[in-house]
């Protein structure tokens, strides 16, 4: 069977602020149609840039930006609702921005940590006022129309920390340098080059150097086509692997990019079998292409600190896969995933242990000692969390397992069609 997932979250939610920035008018096809693009584009249309209706199906989008000095300040909040990376990437181009803004979002993220970005912003310039818990929105953004240079030593491998820096610096005019002690998700850096703000990314003896040396005044229109999402493709190509799915998988057009593909090399540890097909038509900014899945035995594996950048919201994914694997599967260096849209390794192990699996929780991730032979059967919490409702849907749709997530509308935020998917897919056994 051949199938495709929606386009890729983190991408277009870069591709809609970029878009925004940019001199011209942007086209922008395969965009997401979920609850956070959603947020982003509802942001930026109350900071004044025209941003139409995204399409459901997939098709063109024209954007008219509004410039590097053109957003303007909003009558109200900015509401993300559960965007973290909205959240986040608005602060750093609202940092060099000429006004003040107020940033807002549900519960989940309001619970998630924004010093991470604040700090280095502010050392640029910015200025940041709490309006409620200290670290945590709703904050102000007080901007200015040009920023200090800066040097930031990241202590996490962070895309959306990141991201917020080199906009801060495009917008601020500023130079900017960012080290994370590995690389992170390079989407931000691919699309700036793509549009003429260039940046440079390196390895160094502390990690990895990212840095936008010379930001111009003004950037192109971008041309882009969103692939689909690979952390959306992750949970079919899970499906298949554990053979609730028949017995073989196509998903097309998905993203390739190298810095966001580790959980295929996990899956290829575990013994699944998969092939990819590259399918990237010269000039592209992203890597593009097929992958394929078939039904496989699982055996445990281990994902350590320098895979999780590659692989951060598939590891929810990994440790349910675990679940169903033999032998133990160990998740370590993953301490990120504490301060996600849930605590991410609490709600794992709450719910794998409510199933009666063997799961020790640890600071920094999870050991699951997989039942393989076990119809696994109960009730779970999605927690608020997208991914976690998926994956335990996922487990809940492999053979012999009943399994009920108590909310599944969560998904919506990054894969709408979900549900009608998995049951094509299982139809098919």
């Amino acid at each position: 069977m051949r199938v495709r997932v929606p386009g890729d979250k983190s991408l277009s939610q870069r591709a809609l602020i970029v878009a925004a920035l940019a001199d011209g008018t942007s086209r922008i096809s395969g965009l997401l149609c979920g609850g956070d693009t959603a947020s982003t584009a509802g942001a930026l249309r109350a900071l004044g840039v025209p941003v139409p209706p995204i399409p459901a199906d997939g098709s063109e989008l024209l954007i008219s930006g509004v410039g590097l000095d053109g957003l303007r300040a909003p009558t109200g909040a900015l509401d993300l609702r559960n965007s973290g990376t909205g959240a986040r990437l608005l602060m750093g181009a609202l940092a060099g921005s000429d006004l003040s803004a107020t940033l807002d979002g549900d519960v989940s993220l309001r619970a998630r940590p924004m010093a991470r970005v604040t700090r280095p912003l502010s050392i640029m310039g910015a200025r940041f006022e709490a309006l409620g818990q200290p670290d945590r929105l709703p904050i102000t953004v007080h901007g200015r129309s040009r920023l200090a240079s800066l040097e930031w030593d990241s202590p996490v491998a962070s895309a959306q920390v990141k991201s917020a820096i080199l906009l801060a610096g495009l917008t601020g005019r500023a130079f900017t340098c960012v080290t994370e002690p590995r690389e992170s998700r390079d989407h931000t850096e691919r699309m700036f080059n793509a549009v003429g703000a260039s940046v440079i990314s390196y390895a160094t003896d502390g990690g990895w150097r990212v840095e936008l040396r010379d930001p111009p005044d003004r950037i192109r229109p971008l041309d882009f086509a969103v692939p689909g999402d690979i952390s959306s493709a992750a949970f079919v190509l899970a499906l298949a692997a554990l053979g609730a799915a028949g017995d073989e998988v196509t998903i097309e057009h998905v993203g390739l990019n190298p810095t966001r593909t580790a959980f295929l090399d996990v899956l290829l540890r575990m013994g699944a079998d998969v092939e990819v097909h590259d399918r990237t038509p010269a000039g592209l900014t992203e890597p593009v292409g097929d992958i394929v899945v078939r039904p496989s035995g699982l055996r445990a594996t281990s994902v350590g600190a320098d895979e999780v950048p590659r692989l951060i919201d598939e590891l929810p994914l990994v440790a349910v896969l675990g679940a169903c694997a033999d032998g133990e599967t160990r998740i370590t260096g993953a301490d990120e995933l504490r301060a996600k849209e849930s605590d991410r390794i609490a709600a794992m192990a709450s719910n794998l242990l409510a199933l009666g699996v063997d799961v020790e929780e640890l600071p920094d991730g999870l050991i699951v000692r997989g039942v393989p032979d076990r119809a696994l059967m109960g009730e779970v919490r999605a927690w608020h969390d997208h991914r976690i409702a998926m994956a335990f849907a996922v487990l809940g749709a492999a053979t012999g397992h009943a399994i009920q997530v108590d909310d599944l509308t969560v998904i919506g935020v990054s894969f709408p069609g979900f549900d009608r998917l998995m049951k094509t897919l299982t139809k098919e056994r």
